[in-house]
C-alpha cells in the first residue's frame, strides 16, 4: 500500500487526458491586476503610484495604476511603481515584491516572467491626511 501512495505522489496529474478543443486568452488587464494585488499584499507597500508616460499602448504594453506590463513572445516583463510605508527597509520590500509578483504571474497564468522592475516613487508618512 505504501508503494501505491508514493507512485501517485510522483504523478499528480494525468497526461493521457485528451486536450479540450478551443483556447484560452488572457487579457493584459488581468496581468496588471494580478501584479497590483500581489504588490499591495506585501507588508510595507502603502499604495501603487501613477505610471509615468503616455505612449504605452503603441508598444504592446498594458498600463494600470502602478503597473506597466510588456508582453513579448509569450513572456511578460513588469514595471511596478510603488509608494512604501515610512521606516521600511526599501531593498527588502522591493525584493519581496519582485519575488511575489513573478511567482504569482508564473503560477496563475503560466507565463515566463523576464523581469520585474521596481520604481519607488514615494514614501508614505502616517501623519499625512
Amino acid at each position: 500500500m505504501t508503494k501505491a501512495k508514493s507512485k501517485k505522489a510522483k504523478t499528480p496529474e494525468k497526461t493521457d487526458e485528451p486536450r479540450a478543443p478551443g483556447s484560452t486568452t488572457i487579457a493584459p488587464g488581468v496581468l496588471v491586476r494580478i501584479a497590483q494585488l500581489t504588490s499591495l499584499s506585501v507588508p510595507g507597500v502603502a499604495a501603487m503610484a501613477p505610471v509615468p508616460g503616455g505612449v504605452n499602448r503603441l508598444f504592446r504594453r498594458e498600463v494600470g495604476d502602478g503597473v506597466r506590463i510588456e508582453l513579448s513572445n509569450g513572456s511578460v516583463a513588469a514595471d511596478l511603481y510603488l509608494v512604501l510605508d515610512y521606516g521600511v527597509e526599501v531593498r527588502k520590500v522591493s525584493r519581496k515584491v519582485q519575488r511575489e509578483v513573478a511567482r504569482a504571474l508564473e503560477d496563475m497564468v503560466g507565463m515566463q516572467v523576464t523581469s520585474v522592475d521596481i520604481h519607488i516613487e514615494e514614501i508614505s508618512f502616517e501623519d499625512e491626511a
